[in-house]
């Protein structure tokens, strides 16, 4: 096995692939973990490797802080990604990881001259278009609560579980410090191709938003509209998951 993947709590590979031709790296939403990318390897080509990016604060890393800031992140996740970029990479966020994998991407071709073959951005806005929701991370409990069930994106378990919550709290608390604070500078745009996805039936994310997205690329851009709400991703894998599979034939 590859030396790289060993000890490292910031990737998980579901099933290690050495003779995988691309390695996708996958960013998890606000609030969420590896574990959303888990069988994800089952449905895409078995030339791709699924690497599932594990930020601090959750599943097994849920005794560390999250980050609350979006550049000391990018900092630290650059250094846990280096060493697994020494083959074809593609990197899928979805909307909070989008913004993440998005602005890593753009770290990795300033300071290392490094870029994936494709970005995958899914139920997230451009990252120029300005936020007009007010924040919501350092809302009382209560009030904090009720917008997590405006997103639909917590199971209604673990929001009615109060242990649960106090646990995840923080860490849902941090994420959206991290939306909430950031500022966009503008850069060149990279050059990778870009494909936004989006979900027919989202409330927090419009295809105008999405397709917004176009700005950041000087190489390809595509847009493809999936039926379902903000997790999408979800209700509608196989078909994401068949999409995914097609753009990245081009690689493999």
């Amino acid at each position: 096995m590859n030396h790289t993947k060993i000890n490292n709590p910031w990737l998980i590979f579901p099933k290690p692939n050495p003779q995988a031709k691309l390695r996708l790296f996958c960013f998890p939403y606000a609030g969420g973990g590896a574990g959303i990318f888990r069988e994800w390897y089952k449905e895409l080509n078995t030339k791709i490797e699924v690497c599932a990016v594990q930020l601090p604060g959750r599943e097994n890393r849920l005794s560390e802080p999250a980050f609350n800031r979006l550049q000391p992140l990018i900092n630290a996740l650059s250094q846990a990604i280096l060493p697994n970029l020494n083959q074809p990479f593609a990197f899928f966020g979805h909307s909070m990881g989008g913004l993440i994998c998005f602005e890593l991407a753009r770290y990795l071709q300033q300071v290392y001259g490094l870029t994936p073959v494709h970005l995958f951005v899914s139920g997230a806005s451009a990252p120029h278009i300005p936020e007009t929701k007010p924040p919501i991370n350092n809302l009382p409990t209560l009030e904090f609560l009720q917008e997590l069930c405006r997103f639909n994106g917590t199971p209604d378990a673990i929001l009615e579980n109060s242990e649960l919550m106090e646990l995840m709290s923080p860490t849902l608390r941090s994420d959206f410090a991290v939306l909430e604070t950031y500022i966009y500078t503008k850069f060149a745009p990279l050059s990778c191709a870009i494909t936004a996805f989006g979900g027919l039936a989202d409330v927090e994310v419009y295809q105008a938003e999405l397709v917004a997205w176009q700005e950041h690329t000087i190489s390809d851009f595509s847009l493809q509209m999936l039926p379902g709400n903000h997790f999408f991703i979800h209700e509608n894998r196989l078909q994401l998951l068949d999409l995914l599979s097609q753009y990245t034939a081009l690689y493999i």
